[in-house]
């Protein structure tokens, strides 16, 4: 077939597509028009596509005839659609009628604006062929792409499980229960997920085979039909897994998980925690001004930079958190009751409050745990 060349109307056509963006917005949504799968991806994700393959094919379709055949032609915009759909996990047949919905949809403006510019339809039937040609070869430059991604498979599905969890832990377009699932993702008989975050960020943090792990943002996450199992974590690991949630409230969950991940961490533990056993924490964490008051008015007389009084202020702390108990505050702290008795008393002589006397209820003792964790938080002055 020979090239349609030395036309200045239809070369004036061809460049002009190619410099215009709206002739890629058209190709897009052309392409996306004819799959839900093409349709969830972004329009930028597929303009960018449509735009470098175009870009690709204006310089021969307007250079002279030593050009040379198609196939010799740059389809690295054509090579590289079809791996990014395959590690996008988009099927190879629904990839191949957005091609072809796109290249059909390029034949249609051209010959309207070859027409336009009153381009002789001998002329204009020669230039279809001839993107009937070019388009052929796009298709097998895609296919060729898509296979080459699905060779390299345990890289690209881990670069599809971290899509999707990125999709759906950030609140991006929500993945649908389809697409986890052919990704090795499985939700609960209930349609629900539980998301677990890790720390290291280690592949080897959380071993389950009931669950998807990948990297995230410096950390390991996961979404599977059942929590971990203590057995199934590295010794190290802190991992922090959320009850069963549906995929809407998965962003929510895990901006909940990663704040209590930085918290254990910032307490040096290790072990499988419910996101639960953090309420109180991440709640008060929320409010530090706030913290920085209530310790103020409870712990005013106390100085950081004392070593004493910060050992009695750790002291209290530890009665808190053994439901006020004697025996278990000091069995916590190795040290005798008389001993822990001794310091809750220096404590209530130098604040003029007493952790022991009287009954405040509940919300007295969170306002006593909440000031005493700001103020063991707070920065020594030397």
């Amino acid at each position: 077939m020979a090239v349609v060349r030395g036309s200045e109307p239809v070369t004036a056509v061809l460049r002009g597509m190619a410099d215009d963006p709206d002739v890629y917005g058209e190709l897009a949504r052309a392409a996306r028009s004819r799959s839900p799968e093409l349709s969830r991806l972004t329009e930028e994700a597929t303009r960018s596509h449509v735009t470098a393959v175009l870009r690709a094919a204006a310089p021969w379709f307007t250079a002279p005839e030593q050009a040379g055949p198609v196939d010799e032609q740059d389809f690295t915009a054509a090579l590289l659609l079809g791996a990014d759909r395959a590690v996008q996990g988009v099927p190879m047949t629904v990839v191949l009628r957005g091609v072809q919905a796109a290249l059909a949809r390029v034949a249609e403006i051209v010959v309207d604006r070859c027409r336009s510019a009153g381009v002789p339809d001998r002329v204009l039937l020669s230039v279809v062929l001839r993107l009937q040609e070019y388009g052929a070869a796009v298709e097998r430059q895609v296919i060729h792409g898509y296979r080459a991604a699905e060779h390299d498979a345990p890289r690209a599905l881990g670069a599809v499980r971290t899509r999707l969890l990125h999709q759906a832990l950030l609140g991006e377009v929500a993945p649908r229960a389809e697409e986890l699932a052919r990704a090795g993702i499985r939700a609960d008989a209930e349609g629900r997920y539980h998301c677990l975050v890790a720390a290291p960020a280690r592949a080897d943090a959380v071993r389950s085979a009931q669950g998807a792990t990948v990297p995230l943002d410096g950390r390991t996450v996961g979404l599977g039909p059942r929590p971990p199992e203590a057995g199934e974590l590295a010794p190290e690991a802190l991992v922090v897994v959320a009850p069963a949630v549906t995929l809407p409230e998965l962003p929510g969950v895990y901006r909940l998980l990663v704040r209590a991940v930085d918290l254990g961490r910032q307490q040096s533990l290790h072990g499988l925690y419910d996101v639960t056993d953090f309420a109180g924490r991440i709640a008060l964490t929320e409010q530090p001004y706030l913290g920085a008051l209530l310790s103020r008015r409870l712990l005013g007389e106390l100085d950081p930079a004392d070593a004493f009084h910060r050992q009695l202020a750790l002291t209290a702390l530890a009665f808190l958190d053994n439901g006020r108990r004697l025996d278990q505050t000091a069995a916590a702290l190795f040290t005798h009751p008389n001993t822990v008795r001794y310091r809750l008393g220096r404590l209530r002589q130098i604040t003029s409050a007493s952790l022991t006397d009287g009954d405040g209820g509940p919300l007295a003792a969170l306002h006593w745990w909440w000031a005493l964790t700001a103020w063991l938080e707070t920065p020594t002055q030397h």
